[in-house]
């Protein structure tokens, strides 16, 4: 009875502490941590990290990549969604987006950085290992595969990249299980 009554309160706190905004309408905004590529013609590559939405952000990040050639005018973002795969679609994406969006509300945090000569290298690789990855049509928030695992596998596979993600990217001891 009292495990009950402890579970119940805690719900009760978790879903009273939980933003009241809608994911749908929650900021999406660049936040201008990422160089602008109309006026930055060198490499760039960045790792980003923003708290998962809504109670899981107390304990959580979310993880993604983006790169940008040598003189590209634009950045190619690498994430997994977990939501995707409830659509049937691959929860990977690649796609050309903005790098340092909001993740539905939380601001990033630039986690790595590379930028200039051998970079282009870099990027190349990191685009061969999130087109490697094991797991592109799986999501599980824990024990993963999720978004961290997907840039922990990225990590592994690109050990020059010298990424540690912080023990907030739940799930990305997953991608040491291949």
């Amino acid at each position: 009875m009292r495990l009950r009554v402890a579970l119940f309160l805690v719900a009760m706190i978790l879903s009273a502490c939980s933003s009241n905004q809608d994911w749908r309408t929650a900021s999406r905004e660049p936040a201008g941590i990422a160089p602008d590529p109309a006026i930055t013609p060198e490499a760039v590559l960045q790792v980003y990290g923003a708290d998962a939405w809504g109670w899981r952000g107390w304990f959580a990040i979310h993880t993604w990549v983006a790169a940008k050639r040598t003189g590209e005018d634009s950045y190619t973002v690498y994430d997994v969604v977990g939501w995707r795969a409830y659509r049937g679609a691959p929860v990977v994406q690649i796609a050309r987006d903005a790098p340092d969006r909001h993740w539905f509300g939380a601001p990033p945090r630039l986690l790595k950085e590379h930028r200039g000569p051998g970079v282009d290298a870099l990027i190349d690789a990191v685009d061969r290992a999130a087109r490697a990855y094991p797991w592109p049509n799986e999501y599980r928030v824990f024990p993963g595969p999720n978004s961290n695992t997907f840039v922990a596998w990225i990590g592994l596979q690109v050990p020059q990249l010298g990424l540690e993600l912080p023990f907030s990217a739940i799930g990305s001891g997953f991608a040491d299980s291949r």
